[in-house]
């Protein structure tokens, strides 16, 4: 019946759902929509409050729906497009390595995801009662996809936010040409 489909996709999905109202709401020790906003600023991921509000939705929402195994490449899009952002943004340069602050965590969560996803959520979930009870390898790999589709978006939209953050700044800091000193030309 896969109860231990059932077992790892309520352990992780409700993970998942733990980080996103960590950022949204401050529960379980998060710190919350603003100390999440900031915290997405100073990584470059501007606007900050848009991308932490998407990233605890996508996270909350996906982890509901793969917890429930319900539409499970959709919330399998909505995790690893989180996981994949976190990799570039925030583990990429330490290495693969957990213990370095690496990827390595972000990597496993990905391949159990689409394991799952592929192999189906099993007997005890709402796709299995609507008749799915497994998706297979091009479902998988069409969520796997659309999550770094989806990371790829996020990432572009924040370069451009940082990019027009930092000609705001260079704007503000170069001198007009109104507040210029007077000179004469000969």
């Amino acid at each position: 019946m896969g109860l231990f489909r059932l077992v790892a996709r309520m352990t992780i999905g409700l993970l998942f759902v733990g980080h996103g109202v960590q950022k949204l709401f401050g529960w379980f020790g998060g710190g919350g929509l603003a100390a999440t906003a900031a915290g997405f600023e100073s990584m470059g991921l501007r606007p900050g409050r848009r991308n932490a509000i998407f990233a605890g939705a996508a996270e909350t929402a996906g982890g509901l729906m793969f917890a429930a195994g319900a539409a499970t490449p959709v919330g399998a899009a909505a995790l690893s497009g989180t996981m994949i952002s976190a990799i570039k943004t925030v583990h990429w340069s330490n290495g693969v390595w957990n213990t370095k602050g690496g990827y390595e965590y972000n990597l496993v969560l990905l391949a159990a995801v689409f394991g799952l996803t592929e192999n189906g959520p099993g007997g005890f979930s709402v796709d299995a009662a609507m008749g799915r009870r497994r998706w297979g390898t091009g479902w998988a790999l069409a969520a796997l996809a659309a999550g770094a589709a989806g990371a790829a978006k996020t990432l572009s939209t924040a370069q451009d936010g940082l990019d027009a953050a930092g000609a705001a700044e260079a704007d503000q800091q170069a001198p007009r040409e109104a507040d210029a000193p007077l000179t004469a030309t000969v």
